[in-house]
């Protein structure tokens, strides 16, 4: 049993974390939910029990072997090697770490085996690359993917409780807080992090970088389009995949269907294909619309949906954590 911290743990993802623990069962000795000092003394439910908030510094002193972030970048930079200096192992939600040559940017079912003894920070990767990955992992190692073409269509739970209220309020007609610099009812916006000089956006380079790095190559061309969209269960992937071996949908299809954690939900002719109020708080991620593209050879379209809040973050990350567990890298408690 052991003690593991949850930062961020009033917060969207934060909540799901702890949401999807219960569900996955670990091995909880001791759930040590953590928020700003603002928010210290606020409950929140775990097990069935309401549980006080703390402080990041009381964490740290409370030492646990795990420590789950959700609580941004600028968090996840100030206090992650302190939790690993204590010989917690530090699984981070955001993009702080992702870069760094030295931490695994992992997806359990595609590269689990990058997370060693030694890795006492793990990184979590963008919800996005995350289904996108999901999908292309097993494809790639059979048919070598050459270049990939995708337009998202996120959710705006993938801004947090900002993102989901500002949608709410417009609906209601009601004034409050903007994550976005448009209107997100009955609009889209194709607008994702900051624009770069490239004139692409901070969230489309994490497309191209995360994917290269977690399918282990460079040569992977991406070229990424973020939208974000007005719903909350999920978000989508339209992608166009060119292979540098021949290849077809159906034996695509034939692969997917054996994949843990993706579920082939492809028969439009009934009109059964992905779709976010599907997805919604589920942990697989579902591909549809599968066809071959018949402007080039070797190439494929796919429509790829997933909840951005369970394996877009909360989920994946509770399943490196089992990783961690179920291959006793742990210390005991003290």
């Amino acid at each position: 049993m052991y003690n593991i911290a949850v930062i961020g743990a009033t917060g969207l993802v934060g909540r799901k974390v702890l949401q999807v623990i219960e569900e996955q069962e670990l091995e909880v000795a001791s759930l040590i939910p953590v928020a700003s000092e603002r928010s210290k003394g606020q409950k929140v439910m775990f097990r069935g029990e309401d549980m006080e908030v703390v402080t990041i510094e009381e964490a740290i002193r409370s030492r646990p072997q795990l420590a789950i972030f959700s609580a941004g970048g600028a968090v996840s930079r100030a206090y992650a090697r302190k939790f690993a200096a204590i010989g917690c192992y530090v699984i981070d939600n955001s993009s702080a770490w992702r870069r760094e040559a030295t931490v695994p940017l992992v997806i359990p079912e595609v590269n689990a085996s990058a997370i060693t003894k030694g890795s006492y920070i793990i990184a979590n990767p963008n919800c996005s690359t995350i289904q996108l990955v999901m999908v292309l992992a097993p494809l790639h190692q059979r048919f070598g993917i050459q270049r990939i073409v995708i337009a998202t269509y996120q959710s705006v739970t993938g801004s947090g409780l900002k993102g989901k209220n500002q949608l709410l309020d417009e609906r209601k007609g009601k004034t409050g807080e903007k994550a976005y610099p448009h209107p997100i009812d009955m609009n889209i916006i194709p607008h994702g992090g900051e624009f770069l000089p490239s004139g692409y956006t901070t969230e489309e380079e994490k497309l191209v970088f995360e994917t290269q790095k977690i399918l282990n190559d460079g040569t992977i061309a991406v070229a990424p389009t973020v939208v974000r969209v007005p719903v909350t269960g999920g978000h989508s992937e339209a992608v166009n995949v060119q292979f540098r071996e021949s290849v077809n949908a159906v034996q695509v299809r034939e692969i997917l269907m054996k994949q843990p954690g993706i579920i082939v939900m492809d028969d439009p002719g009934n009109a059964e294909y992905p779709m976010p109020v599907i997805a919604e708080d589920k942990d697989e991620v579902f591909v549809g619309r599968l066809r071959d593209d018949t402007s080039q050879p070797n190439t494929l379209d796919m429509w790829i949906v997933s909840d951005n809040l369970r394996k877009g973050a909360a989920t994946n990350a509770v399943q490196i954590a089992k990783y961690i567990i179920e291959n006793n890298f742990l210390r005991k408690n003290d």
